[in-house]
Parts: structure tokens; sequence; C-alpha cells
């Protein structure tokens, strides 16, 4: 396997990066309010948040950048 040491997504699922962002920001109602995306405004879950993400690059691209500075923050 490649390593790719400039990248902090590498290596890292999306369903950990959703279950971190639920958990830092203290329920899907805080991580809903952060990014503005249906899926965890309204009947949230993770199999729906998956799914949702997976088809929709803009909305991963959020998700993705949000956890990166979270993380860069540390």
């Amino acid at each position: 396997m490649n390593e790719q040491p400039n990248n902090p997504l590498h290596g890292v699922r999306l369903d950990t990066i959703i279950e971190y962002l639920v958990d830092h920001f203290g329920g899907w109602e805080g991580l809903g309010k952060r990014i503005q995306i249906r899926c965890f405004n309204e009947n949230p879950s993770l199999k729906s948040s998956l799914t949702f993400l997976r088809r929709t690059p803009w909305a991963r691209q959020k998700v993705e950048e949000l956890y990166v500075r979270i993380i860069s923050h540390k």
C-alpha cells in the first residue's frame, strides 16, 4: 500500500469520519448546524448519511474538509 504522508484522509473511512464528527459536535443536531445537509437534519442515521455522501461529491467534500480542519487543530 502506498504511503500518503500529506493526505490526512488516507486510510480513514467515511463512516469513521461521520462518527467522529457526530461525537465531536455532540450529536446529529450539532453536526447539522455546522453542515446544512438534509441527511444530518431530518431523521439522521449513519446508513442514510453514508448513502447520500457517497453519491454526492459536493456534500462529501464539505464533510471531509470539516474533519480535516478539526483534526489539524488538535
